[in-house]
């Protein structure tokens, strides 16, 4: 289980990095969606910080579970506040969020069971 476990929050860190690294560079695509969600141009950094912090959090919680445990926890909510964002302006495209926060359940659930 700690194997599967280690291959979901590897797989979910490197997708929220990439997430990260689109925001702090303003990849367009990114910026489109933001601005479609109400999401203000000068607060998207602190939406890339919370994904670092959540990567960060769910590599080290590989060592120490805790860790893990909060940082599914944190990238669980950041997610499904990301599919409310999308559904709040009617935004149908809830896919990539929709899908990462299933990767996130899965994560804390894992992490969670092999404590």
């Amino acid at each position: 289980m700690f194997i599967a476990t280690a291959v979901v929050s590897v797989v979910l860190a490197a997708l929220l990095l990439v997430s990260a690294h689109g925001k702090l560079t303003r990849e367009p695509k990114q910026m489109q969606t933001l601005k479609n969600v109400c999401v203000p141009e000068d607060k998207v950094w602190l939406l890339a910080t919370a994904e670092i912090a959540g990567a960060a959090g769910l590599l080290a919680g590989l060592f120490w579970w805790p860790v893990g445990a909060a940082a599914g926890i944190g990238v669980v909510l950041y997610f499904i506040g990301a599919v409310a964002a999308h559904l709040r302006v009617g935004d149908k495209r809830i896919a990539p969020a929709a899908i990462i926060l299933v990767l996130a359940v899965a994560a804390l659930a894992g992490r969670l069971l092999t404590s």
